[in-house]
């Protein structure tokens, strides 16, 4: 005995995949970060992955393939620095962009103190990047 499946089951199943997809809201971006540097100043010129402590930290990066409304953000962490605890989040800024190149930047009204340090750097809310550099 053969079972033949009804044509309006396949139909309504087609359009209920249809829907649910359509409401699942998939967002397809080629946004990407092509590169990323820490860098002595807002060109990006010179690549570095030590600083002074009366220094300015830059950190580019190099977007991609990107809409208007793609998302970055920078999270600035002591890893291991004189006098702050472990692993500490010493500032957080957000930019909205299209392709192009960014920098963020962190300034320090005193010296900063020796150790290491990174900044992590997300595209559309996911981790994308981490720089990790050093104060001597």
């Amino acid at each position: 005995m053969q079972t033949r499946i009804q044509k309006p089951f396949v139909l309504a199943a087609a359009f209920a995949l249809t829907l649910f997809i359509l409401a699942c809201g998939f967002n397809v971006s080629t946004a990407n970060i092509a590169d990323a540097w820490m860098a002595t100043d807002e060109s990006g010129s010179t690549r570095v992955t030590s600083y002074n402590p009366s220094d300015v930290f830059y950190a580019m990066v190099d977007l991609r393939n990107a809409p208007d409304s793609t998302s970055l953000k920078a999270v600035w962490t002591a890893v291991n620095v004189e006098g702050v605890p472990a692993n500490e989040v010493i500032n957080e800024t957000s930019a909205t962009m299209g392709s192009g190149l960014l920098h963020f930047k962190l300034t320090n009204d005193s010296l900063w103190p020796t150790g290491e340090y990174k900044v992590d750097i997300y595209l559309n809310d996911k981790l994308d990047k981490t720089l990790t550099f050093e104060v001597r």
